[in-house]
């Protein structure tokens, strides 16, 4: 069961730092990266912000526990 935490755990870790390097790109030079991999389309953009969302919680739910 251990492995499987990690790798979920490694998951989130990449999804939380791929949010805030996008979230500083729109701040900084107005770039959004996740539009530009994904070609903006709407329902996949919307998914990875959920994802970097939940991605978010579950590291500090395991941060906390």
């Amino acid at each position: 069961m251990a492995k499987a935490t990690s790798t979920i755990s490694l998951i989130a870790f990449i999804l939380l730092v791929t949010g805030g390097i996008n979230w500083g790109l729109i701040g900084i030079f107005n770039f959004n990266l996740v539009a530009f991999i994904f070609h903006s389309i709407p329902i996949v953009e919307r998914i990875i912000y959920i994802l970097v969302g939940i991605s978010a919680l579950y590291l500090i739910y395991e941060r906390c526990k």
